[in-house]
């Protein structure tokens, strides 16, 4: 079917035109906001009204986008031809569809008497919640009319028993698409938080359970609705993901342009500025306003008409919180009417006290009255968000308020019960994170932490990341709980993983501080955020050598996974490098706890069965030394493989190790070899004993998939036996899988081998890299005797140990060269 949209490829396209006809046959137009949706909704009803003939008893009813006149720019169409029971309704319904379809619209139809889309209704909550929006479009209005008002008052009188399916049903769907809030590409409509969600809101708000549209719903609502409406007319087409193409362009339509960098500058949050909490806006505005400006280090050069795709993320991340944040407080509205209704009307709701000045009430979390005075303690809202934490119950909304308006700020250094409170709070398990989210929505985290502001929602684009900046500090707390009872101090660890990424996101910090979008990085995250860790932790009342080693931790929060994963444990010089900066074995524990909690709280991309054991030896032999004062000494090659006929290999689990008489490019051979086979190398040390060349890798499939051991055994002894069919096969295979991305980079490292020089690659991830590279080292002369390959998303980051003293600035030059031509 031909599409009749119209495709206006004029640069007043992108304007958001709200005279641009999109559909020129049933005359909608385009643009956004309130009163464009209502125009489209008008022009489709009005072309609608004109399909059905006017027989008896016959209506057009719109449920959907539609019936709430919300129509997106290429939303589709959900209709109901309702009858009563009157015939020739299989001859009516095509000549209401077919002009539709042959309009290139979509099209959600049915056909169905009153009574048969309430007995839908009546199995399938989602229908039910469908005929709440129905609106009389053409034809018998009473007979409509009828529909809306009974499937109206049929929901008011089921909804307490209705609600539980409907919120299994919820959470089956934001399973399926995650949070809103935390999500690079979230579905505006069915994620959790989006417009989806809404629904179930108003549906809520009908059954007269709660006033759950409050204005601040109302407001994030109206925002979530424009920027689907200017995603449409970005990508010119229906969709609701918000794809990384089009951000920016979507910005640009709503608005949201590029910041300059004297707004950077002058953001006082970035440099510890106080900022005093109030309550949770009713305009829904106040925590953008909260937002500071993106660091336009982060930024590729724009044009002056490119939008800032982050303040996007961020608006709607803020907005979808507000949802979400909404939709618990009516599910709770929801089990205290139901749990009313089995007590009966003489009961009363149970009240007990949880904690000091802290009350439960009816599920719900309240201040006690003596708590409530014209000078509360400063600490009250820590020590209720600890109560609701450690019992997980939700803080009642009024209180939260009361808290937000009335609870002066902390002094500097904090009280004792406040830092006892926070510790708490942080350790308190699965409670911390609802617990910190609902004092974050009603501004109450920004008194405690003012550089909260800054970090609010605030993206990682690194595709290892699944949440905020924000949230992946509370996650990293959470997680850093499950490893308290491992180290000596569980308070300092608890409060290190809440502030390890605390230099993200400042001016200055580009990618390497992974909440920026494009290299070059100016400064790492971890040098930035230490100072300013150790400002707060002195804020907070720690005493000194506490204070420098919650910075010690955050400076180096990645110098176990990074060194695991990049360099030659067996070396002494790493161990000793290792064991220098690091100081003592309380601060090695802690870090080993931390590293853990963070990949946790990253995401499953961030860890690994090989990068665990990788960190642990690397703790382990750095105890070593640090407890002995002498260096673990490097293991012994395999016995088996320096005994035998040669080649000699052996495959277990992800280990692959191959002995063969000595030559040059044995490791690029196997590295090759084992890429054929779709695996990809992990770390790869090379070795001569006794005239025998012996290669280790640790591998991984590269597709999950692990190959034909059989196979893979054949294909490295007739490769490492130099059988040339082998070898064409690996070239074609390598050349064909180059990577693309930004420029390939590439740096030395000095005095970071006992015997070595180091040369590091960063690239792009592709099938073969590490042959071309090994290959193009052998070739220019170099002898590399270990790599080790660190992923990171869609890049790598190679180590190659090269055999041989500090090479000649030329020498460098050619090495480098050839291994950039490789890439």
């Amino acid at each position: 079917m031909t599409s009749l949209i119209k495709r206006n490829t004029s640069e007043s396209a992108g304007d958001g035109d709200a005279n641009l006809l999109i559909n020129e046959v049933v005359g909608v137009v385009g643009g956004m906001g309130e009163r464009a949706r209502r125009a489209r909704a008008g022009a489709f009803e009005r072309w609608l009204a004109g399909l059905l003939p006017w027989p008896g008893g016959v209506a057009l009813v719109a449920v959907g986008g539609l019936g709430r006149r919300e129509c997106a720019p290429y939303g589709d169409l959900d209709l109901v031809l309702l009858h009563a029971g009157v015939g020739g309704m299989d001859e009516l319904a095509p000549k209401v569809w077919y002009p539709i379809w042959d309009a290139g619209l979509r099209l959600d139809h049915s056909v169905r008497t009153v009574a048969e889309a309430l007995s839908v209704a009546q199995d399938d909550v989602k229908v039910a919640l469908g005929l709440l929006d129905a609106r009389f479009v053409a034809g018998d209005r009473e007979l409509a009319d009828t529909l809306v008002r009974t499937a109206t008052d049929h929901w008011r009188r089921t909804v307490v028993r209705r609600l539980p399916g409907l919120r299994e049903i919820t959470t089956a769907r934001w399973q399926a698409h995650g949070e809103l809030a935390f999500l690079l590409e979230g579905d505006l409509k069915e994620a959790a938080g989006g417009l989806r969600d809404v629904g179930i809101l108003r549906a809520i708000a009908t059954a007269g359970i709660t006033d759950a549209l409050r204005p601040a719903v109302r407001a994030a609502h109206l925002r979530l609705l424009d920027t689907r409406d200017a995603l449409h007319e970005q990508a010119r087409r229906r969709i609701d993901r918000l794809v990384a193409q089009e951000r920016d362009g979507v910005a640009a339509r709503l608005g949201l342009r590029q910041p300059g960098a004297t707004d950077a500058a002058q953001w006082p949050e970035a440099v510890g500025g106080q900022l005093q909490p109030g309550p949770e806006p009713d305009d829904g505005d106040a925590l953008l306003r909260r937002q500071p400006p993106e660091d336009p280090a982060h930024k590729r050069e724009q044009g002056p008409d490119d939008g800032d795709g982050d303040a996007l993320l961020r608006r709607v991340a803020g907005d979808a919180r507000t949802i979400s944040h909404a939709l618990d407080d009516a599910w709770r509205a929801a089990d205290r009417l139901r749990s009313g209704r089995r007590r009966g009307v003489d009961s009363r709701p149970v009240r007990r006290p949880v904690a000091r000045d802290v009350v439960e009430h009816d599920g719900e979390l309240v201040l006690a009255r003596t708590a409530i005075g014209a000078r509360p303690d400063p600490s009250l809202s820590l020590r209720m968000a600890a109560a609701a934490a450690t019992t997980r119950l939700p803080i009642a909304r009024a209180t939260c308020e009361w808290l937000a308006a009335y609870c002066p700020p902390l002094p500097s250094p904090w009280p004792a019960e406040a830092r006892a409170a926070l510790i708490t709070l942080l350790g308190a398990g699965p409670g911390l994170v609802p617990a910190w989210e609902t004092c974050d929505r009603y501004g109450l985290v920004d008194g405690w932490l003012p550089e909260w502001t800054r970090m609010r929602s605030l993206p990682q684009h690194n595709p290892v990341h699944r949440y905020t900046l924000d949230r992946h500090l509370v996650q990293a707390a959470y997680e850093a709980g499950r490893h308290t009872r491992e180290v000596d101090r569980p308070d300092l660890l608890l409060l290190g993983a809440l502030l390890h990424d605390i230099g993200k996101g400042l001016p200055g910090v580009g990618a390497a501080g992974r909440a920026g979008r494009h290299e070059p990085a100016h400064a790492d995250h971890s040098t930035v955020g230490a100072p300013l860790a150790e400002a707060v932790a002195a804020r907070i009342g720690l005493p000194g050598p506490e204070v420098a080693l919650i910075g010690t931790l955050v400076r180096l929060h990645l110098l176990l996974p990074d060194v695991a994963t990049r360099r030659d444990l067996s070396d002494p010089v790493t161990i000793a490098r290792v064991a220098e900066q690091v100081g003592d074995p309380t601060t090695l524990d802690l870090l080993h706890a931390l590293v853990r909690a963070d990949a946790a709280a990253t995401g499953p991309a961030a860890w690994s069965d090989w990068k665990g054991r990788l960190v642990a030896e690397l703790v382990t032999r750095v105890r070593t030394a640090l407890d002995t004062g002498v260096l673990p000494a490097p293991p012994a090659p395999d016995p088996a493989l320096i005994a035998g006929p040669l080649p000699v290999v052996h495959l277990t689990g992800d280990r692959v190790a191959v002995a063969a008489a000595d030559r040059r490019g044995l490791l690029a051979t196997v590295a090759g070899c084992l890429a054929l086979h779709r695996l990809e190398v992990l770390a790869a040390d090379a070795a001569t004993v006794d005239g025998r060349a012996l290669v280790e890798c640790r591998v991984q499939p590269r597709y999950g998939l692990p190959p034909d051991p059989i196979a893979l055994g054949g294909d490295l002894r007739r490769a490492v036996a130099g059988d040339v069919s082998v070898t064409q096969r690996l070239r074609g295979r390598a050349l064909a899988a180059r990577g693309g991305g930004a420029a390939p980079r590439v740096v030395w490292h000095r005095e970071a081998a006992t015997d070595a020089v180091l040369l590091e690659l960063r690239a792009a991830d592709a099938a073969g890299l590490l042959y071309r590279v090994t290959c193009a080292l052998d070739e220019a002369g170099a002898q590399v005797r270990a790599a080790r390959i660190s992923t990171l998303g869609g890049d790598v980051v190679d180590a190659f140990y090269l055999v041989g003293g500090w090479p000649s600035d030329d020498e460098r030059a050619r090495l480098e060269a050839a291994v950039l031509a490789a890439v």
